[in-house]
């Protein structure tokens, strides 16, 4: 290699670290070898879009997590299934222990003797025990003593689970489907909208919102970087209405004369983050929600939610969370 390639390949080299060196700094978390554009990088129910491959059972599993965060409806389907379950493999037991060391005040009732074992086992499983069957063997009698005591543990178990989930506390706040680019005073500004859809009080919110997109390197690879978006105001001390989010494009910008075509060959993403006090459980709540460049309305604005009436209270319509009407841009 003579010289002047060598020269060369030295400045691309010390641009390249240079370049990573500042990536560094402004990386969230994602890295910098991440530049599919067919996917985001948060989804918009605040998960991140990374699955793992290769993990333990156990760790994919992650059950308590799971029991903790899925929707009511789906944990007490679980719990439902569980407890059918556990009665069905028991009342097998006892077929297999002989339906008929299980004395019932009338047969007739209990139509056969599998539900008769199902009903016991239900009956011991809660330690309810109403007596109207009995076990009358030593056998039965020691299978119905395990099964109790594993309702009691199954049963503290469920309870606490209750209890997390109660206890557990939220960021219910709800994010505008789509952000906008409107005229903010007289530049133009990226915006977006979030509101508390519950009556309980946030407070010292504080937002903060990166872009990521992909750029090349001196020597043409590909890599994503990471902006930290200046805001017009990142934190307030009460959020009782609505709050529009606004990062004002000026000359330090880095949306300064960018274009729609250019947010979508660099597939760009805005990445939001939104922590809080929440004054029931004085605890700190977080949540994530993230734009990608399809999702933002260029030359809009958002309607305001208040109904207009000065009538007290004041009326904050959350159906009108997503409405725009046209904004020229500056």
């Amino acid at each position: 290699m003579n010289t002047a390639n060598q020269r060369l390949f030295n400045q691309t080299n010390k641009e390249s670290k240079l370049v990573e060196q500042e990536v560094r700094r402004d990386d969230i978390g994602f890295g910098t070898k991440l530049t599919d554009s067919r996917s985001r990088l948060i989804n918009q129910d605040g998960t991140f879009n990374v699955v793992r491959v290769n993990g333990t059972l156990w760790d994919r599993l992650n059950i308590y997590n799971r029991l903790i965060t899925m929707g009511w409806v789906q944990f007490l389907s679980w719990l439902l299934v569980f407890y059918l379950t556990a009665n069905t493999l028991f009342a097998g037991v006892y077929m297999l222990a002989g339906a008929d060391t299980l004395k019932a005040a009338d047969e007739k009732e209990l139509y056969g003797p599998f539900w008769k074992c199902f009903f016991f086992s239900s009956q011991t499983l809660t330690t309810v025990g109403y007596g109207h069957i009995s076990p009358d063997s030593f056998l039965t009698s020691s299978i119905a003593a395990f099964e109790s005591m594993m309702g009691l543990l199954a049963f503290a178990l469920a309870t606490g689970l209750l209890y997390g989930r109660f206890s557990r506390p939220m960021a219910h706040i709800r994010f505008s489907k789509q952000a906008v680019l409107a005229p903010y005073l007289d530049v133009n500004g990226l915006m977006f909208r979030i509101i508390n859809t519950r009556s309980n009080q946030l407070i010292n919110l504080e937002v903060s919102v990166s872009m990521s997109r992909v750029e090349p390197k001196p020597d043409g690879t590909p890599f994503r970087k990471y902006y930290a978006l200046s805001l017009e105001r990142n934190k307030v001390s009460f959020f009782p209405a609505n709050w529009t989010v606004v990062h004002p494009i000026i000359e330090q910008s880095p949306l300064y004369g960018c274009t729609p075509d250019d947010l979508e060959q660099s597939d760009a993403e805005f990445l939001v983050t939104v922590q809080a006090l929440d004054d029931t459980f004085i605890q700190n709540v977080y949540t994530r929600f993230s734009y990608r460049f399809n999702e933002v309305k260029w030359g809009q604005k958002f309607r305001p939610m208040f109904d207009g009436n000065q009538q007290s209270p004041i009326r904050l319509d959350l159906d009108k969370l997503d409405e725009t009407e046209d904004a020229p841009l500056n």
